[in-house]
């Protein structure tokens, strides 16, 4: 059979599997936690842009709430990605190397473990691969004006959405234009600035949001990447960030990789295509190195640039591989053992049901499991809990993932307000995740608010009701008066009647502030549960009630081997404090 033709059936077999498996596996933290992203649609989040959160809107609308639901968009731009770089490799090197970068990628355990896994970077990846194809295919037609700049404009600007990291293409295209003397000229020309201007376009959301938010993502962003810490260097930092990308990539990928590097550094003065496209690896990789001798970082951070060096580095190990035997040998195993560590990582139960007792603390997979049980173990102590209490209560979690895994996979997903999540994180004078922006336990909801929105809304209201409402309403927003001893005292007061008469299913009597607003948790129990075993409530948690004492303590075994723990408090008595 044609190569190709062979090619094109592996992945297809390849992305039939992949759609067969993502919905045998639970949700990993991250996945929950961008799930309640998607169900609260907004210009941008805390951390990155809203692309994840509109890819999972869109893909559970198609099919579903489900673990399949959720993941069903990853193998596709897995393929998406896999048939991008076939056309880009062909065109610069010819259909074998093109062949041979695409297997590469595909046994690579990072990108598999992305292609059934729906988090940021597959859609970051694809529109990486995407536009840095339209980039070639606009240089390409040079000196003539290409709308190819205005797509990579719009590609790089999608990937901003849903990494902020691909915003670095821009840079690989400015240094590329810049030292390339046949190129140069480029930068008068009216396509690179369109390019620019269509990217522009897609930063608004998330400046729109950051503007209203107090630029909390660049906070955010900085202290991650160890920029808001004291200067140091730490070599054992950048050895860590370094061993494991051997571990991500494959040992012999990554270690072959890296040869090829040094190769086409040789030749970059002379061979454009080797010039081109380590102009889309270096930036990227030099930025989170250079991170690294400070903090380290994910591996995952450099994933994009990995699309370019695989290109380069099949091309280059191909061309050895011809006259050199070691050359083949080498690159076959670097295959083999990248395919035998993706298909390991796909069932790290094996070693388990040979009898090897591999700890789960030791397993990156170990997050895709427990979670539901989890679920059903807390669920059944709150029915519990509450049949002895004789009363409600509500779920607080240590932090963000395991607030959102409980969410996804508890039954009865009971929320105390329109809009508040089902499971809320501890209170926090500063935003430290996506939860602080959403409504809280420890925060009031508002008279004045419920009142114009009780308007609005068109309620049938006795006349004389509303107009007292409305009234009263008015009196009570307008200028304090400042000639009566409690005057605003008394304005407060029939402003309160008033909303009582016309809303009566508000709590007015029994919670309620100098500032017209009332807590629907005050005096209230709470449940708080952390995953961390020996982990104690923070201080906000026991500032925040009058008492805490742990009820139950869950362990989660599997093949007879620790999982995880739960250990769930009871908090009384709810009272707001100055945090």
């Amino acid at each position: 059979m044609n190569p190709r033709r062979l090619l094109f059936a592996f992945l297809a077999a390849l992305t039939l599997l992949r759609l067969l498996t993502i919905g045998q596996l639970e949700l990993m933290p991250d996945e929950a936690y961008y799930f309640q992203w998607s169900q609260r649609l907004d210009w941008a989040y805390f951390s990155k842009g809203p692309g994840v959160a509109v890819a999972m809107w869109l893909s559970t609308h198609f099919f579903g709430v489900s673990e399949f639901g959720i993941r069903a968009l990853s193998p596709l731009l897995a393929l998406g990605t896999s048939l991008l770089m076939f056309s880009f490799a062909r065109r610069l090197y010819g259909e074998s190397p093109a062949i041979w970068t695409v297997m590469l990628i595909n046994v690579i355990p990072i990108f598999s473990a992305g292609s059934l896994l729906m988090t940021i970077d597959p859609l970051s990846i694809f529109f990486w691969m995407a536009a840095l194809y339209t980039v070639w295919l606009a240089l390409e037609l040079s000196p003539a004006f290409s709308h190819w700049w205005t797509a990579t404009g719009a590609l790089i600007g999608l990937g901003f959405l849903c990494k902020y990291t691909n915003a670095m293409e821009l840079l690989s295209i400015l240094l590329l234009l810049a030292l390339t003397p046949r190129y140069r000229r480029e930068l008068t020309r009216p396509g690179f600035y369109l390019m620019l201007a269509v990217f522009a376009v897609f930063v608004a959301p998330p400046i729109i949001w950051n503007a209203q938010h107090d630029w909390v993502t660049i906070f955010h962003l900085s202290a991650r990447g160890g920029l808001r810490s004291a200067a140091k260097i730490d070599p054992a930092e950048f050895l860590s960030f370094l061993l494991a990308h051997f571990g991500v990539y494959s040992p012999l990928a990554f270690g072959g990789l890296l040869v090829a590097i040094v190769w086409a550094w040789r030749r970059a003065d002379v061979h454009f295509k080797s010039r081109f496209l380590l102009a889309f690896t270096l930036p990227l990789f030099a930025l989170y190195f250079i991170l690294s001798l400070k903090q380290a970082g994910e591996p995952n951070w450099t994933a994009p640039a990995m699309l370019s060096l695989a290109v380069l580095g099949v091309a280059l190990w191909h061309e050895r591989a011809q006259e050199q035997r070691w050359a083949r040998r080498f690159a076959f195993a670097a295959c083999a053992v990248g395919l035998a560590i993706s298909f390991w990582s796909m069932d790290t139960e094996l070693p388990r049901r040979l009898g090897l007792p591999l700890a789960y603390e030791m397993d990156p997979t170990a997050r895709l499991r427990g979670s539901r049980s989890a679920a059903e173990k807390v669920e059944a102590f709150r029915r519990e809990f509450e049949a002895a209490q004789g009363k409600p209560v509500f779920l607080i979690a240590n932090k963000y993932g395991t607030a959102a895994s409980l969410a996804f996979y508890l039954e009865d997903k009971r929320v105390e307000a329109p809009g508040h999540p089902p499971v809320y994180v501890p209170e926090s004078p500063i935003p430290e995740n996506q939860y602080f922006f959403w409504p809280r336990y420890d925060g009031e909801t508002d008279f004045v608010e419920a009142a114009q929105n009780l308007l609005r809304s068109g309620a049938e209201i006795a006349p004389a009701v509303r107009e007292e409402l409305v009234t009263s309403l008015a009196a009570v927003t307008g200028a304090p008066p400042n000639n009566e001893p409690g005057a605003q005292a008394e304005l407060r007061s029939r402003f309160l009647r008033a909303l009582k008469a016309a809303a009566p299913q508000l709590p007015i009597d029994e919670y309620f502030t100098e500032s017209l607003g009332y807590s629907p948790f005050i005096g209230r129990t709470a449940l708080y549960i952390t995953d961390r075993a020996e982990e104690r409530p923070p201080s906000s948690i026991k500032r925040g009630f009058e008492r805490v004492e742990m009820v139950r303590c869950i362990d989660f075994a599997r093949r007879g081997l620790p999982l995880r723990q739960l250990r769930i408090f009871a908090c009384y008595n709810y009272r707001q404090v100055s945090l």
